[in-house]
């Protein structure tokens, strides 16, 4: 059974950073690739960004680009998501992703196999 467990998610002031971690066990992490989503109160869950199998391509979201950075570690079976210059409306829970078949569009578009639990960010002004 594959799990995805997020964990670095809490209460930060706007201006600040946080990094996300999310740690798979049961599967095969390498040929998985990677995303994170979030998902505000109100709305739905959108995309942030997704990595490749091996970490040499990336996509992130206009709404983030150039504050986060996603990158992976194939021996720790980690992804993370690296936020800086946070702001108010980054407030969300954060979910990790996986794609078994190794497609970073597809995670993208949020056709995923795996998802976890989620992560509390909270961006205070």
């Amino acid at each position: 059974q594959v799990q995805l467990v997020e964990s670095g998610g809490g209460l930060v002031q706007a201006g600040g950073s946080l990094r996300l971690s999310c740690t798979v066990s049961g599967g095969t992490f390498s040929i998985y690739a990677m995303g994170w989503f979030r998902q505000a109160p109100g709305k739905e869950r959108e995309f942030v960004a997704a990595i490749s199998q091996r970490g040499g391509s990336t996509s992130i979201a206009d709404s983030v680009k150039g504050r986060f950075t996603i990158s992976r570690d194939n021996a720790k079976n980690t992804v993370y998501l690296q936020m800086n210059s946070l702001k108010p409306e980054d407030t969300a829970v954060y979910y990790c992703a996986a794609d078994r078949f190794g497609s970073a569009a597809r995670v993208a578009a949020g056709k995923n196999d795996y998802w976890g639990q989620g992560t509390q960010v909270t961006v205070s002004s």
